[in-house]
């Protein structure tokens, strides 16, 4: 839209089956969306509205709620049912608090989807090779894109905790500050939209895919989450003695009672469940943990003000508002009907049965499609309109015949 006409307050319409669109850009048939596929209306959020600052020319980017035309937020926004699941907290006198940490790698331009993904070639003329976990050096050469996305996440009012190396090759992380559920999602969004446009700038390819290298520790989006209450900020989770609460275990208990429901929403592509196979550092499970990163769900070390549930499921991949309104709605639904967890594992352990999870994206839509528990909490009509986005996708995954196959097979009787 022009700068004066949404400064004029002029109203933009998109049509309601948008929201549906798979990423292949298809649409599932319009009995998910309305038969009529009429329009929604897109209103900005006036605290989410930015000047892009690698942009030259200028432009600004607007987040916005998708709502119908009565008014009433759209059930098929992701954004929405977040701001759904945080109502039904402060009914109770309660706010999530939450942060992310991203990974992602950077790699050298990529035009032909056949071939692998590269590194950048470095300052000394090679390409990394994986030898750079957690170090300080910057042969890699990417100094001055690093700098510009430090700039621009201070542009946008985006606060940085921490950025390290991780594992994989020209594989980086970064943590944002906890804070408000809604306002996090918002920045995990605007994050990887800046990293993306600042690295086509520096002629590089940022890929947030949770396993774009084999062999290759993937890229997670973890959710910390603790829950305070509104009035006096004071962390639900821990006690007056800085013992963990009733609460902080009936968190742990819905997370655990729906974390396999909603592996699909954590885990939304194809792509997802190759990080999940290799379980090192991406726990396939619904078991909570004292500091193990073996399970789904840690309880990081640290003092009782910041007692809180991290989330190891959800992939890079994952769009931030829907998996962290899935894992609060999960918590909240927990709080609400008391569940207990079970006991917290240490060390090296083998996964109960009744707590592992779908290791394919067909697995997860199966799951998902019988789940009572996520039509309760995000409606039927939208899960079944994401079930039916993403069986479109797993189809034209299905529609083509990999190299492996191709290497391995063609010459079996």
């Amino acid at each position: 839209m022009s700068a004066e006409g949404f400064l004029e307050g002029r109203r933009l319409q998109m049509a309601r089956g948008v929201l549906l669109q798979c990423i292949m850009g298809g649409y599932p048939p319009a009995r998910f969306y309305g038969s009529d596929d009429g329009d929604l209306a897109l209103v900005a959020d006036p605290q989410q509205i930015h000047r892009l600052p690698w942009s030259h020319p200028p432009r600004a980017l607007a987040i916005c709620d998708a709502d119908e035309l009565s008014g009433e937020s759209s059930p098929l926004s992701t954004r929405g049912q977040l701001k759904a699941v945080i109502a039904r907290y402060a009914a109770l006198g309660l706010a999530p608090v939450v942060a992310t940490e991203l990974e992602f790698f950077v790699f050298a331009p990529n035009p032909d989807p056949a071939q692998p993904f590269l590194p950048p070639v470095g300052l000394d003329g090679r390409r990394e090779d994986g030898q750079a976990a957690f170090s300080i050096s910057s042969n890699n050469g990417l100094r001055p894109f690093f700098a510009e996305v430090y700039e621009c996440m201070a542009a946008l009012g985006l606060p940085r905790d921490t950025f390290m190396h991780e594992m994989g090759v020209s594989q980086f992380e970064i943590n944002l500050l906890h804070g408000d559920a809604l306002l996090l999602a918002d920045q995990t969004f605007l994050f990887k939209h800046l990293l993306k446009e600042v690295a086509l700038k520096h002629g590089l390819t940022v890929v947030c895919m949770a396993k774009p290298l084999a062999r290759t520790p993937g890229s997670s989006m973890h959710i910390h989450q603790s829950v305070v209450e509104l009035d006096s900020g004071r962390n639900v989770f821990s006690d007056e003695a800085g013992e963990p609460t009733a609460t902080f275990r009936h968190f742990i208990g819905g997370q655990q009672a729906g974390m396999a429901d909603f592996t699909a929403l954590f885990a939304p592509n194809v792509n997802s469940y190759h990080r999940l196979c290799h379980p090192f550092a991406s726990p396939n499970n619904a078991c909570w943990s004292h500091d193990n990163r073996s399970a789904g769900l840690r309880i990081p070390a640290s003092p009782p003000v910041a007692r809180r549930v991290e989330n190891r499921l959800p992939g890079a991949d994952a769009n931030p508002y829907l998996a962290i309104a899935a894992s609060l709605a999960a918590g909240l639904h927990g709080i609400e009907n008391r569940l207990e967890p079970g006991d917290a594992i240490q060390g090296e352990f083998e996964v109960p049965d009744n707590l592992s999870l779908p290791c394919t994206l067909h697995a997860a839509l199966e799951r998902l499609k019988r789940s009572h528990l996520a039509k309760e909490l995000f409606g039927t009509e939208f899960i079944e309109g994401y079930i039916a986005s993403k069986t479109l996708e797993l189809t034209s995954f299905f529609d083509e015949i990999t190299p492996w196959e191709r290497r391995v097979l063609a010459a079996q009787a």
